[in-house]
């Protein structure tokens, strides 16, 4: 298994760090920038995914835990 194609995995285990960060730059808008609109910089969000420390489900997680409670 080579994690390439459609089924490719996306946990640390699996990828290169070089290949999160090509996951995550497929994920930027080439036409936007975002901190334009107040979006979150999504370097620094998932930069612990990039670094291996975290999956991208606990960056997800963390992400809407701080978004929500900012919020309130």
């Amino acid at each position: 298994k080579n994690g390439k194609g459609k089924n490719m995995s996306y946990l640390i285990r699996d990828t290169t760090k070089e290949e999160r960060i090509a996951l995550i730059k497929s994920w930027i808008p080439d036409d936007e920038a975002m901190d334009a609109d107040g979006a979150p910089d999504l370097w620094d969000l998932y930069a612990d995914y990039i670094n291996g420390t975290k999956e991208i489900a606990e960056c997800n997680a963390a992400f809407k835990t701080d978004y929500i409670s900012e919020e309130q």
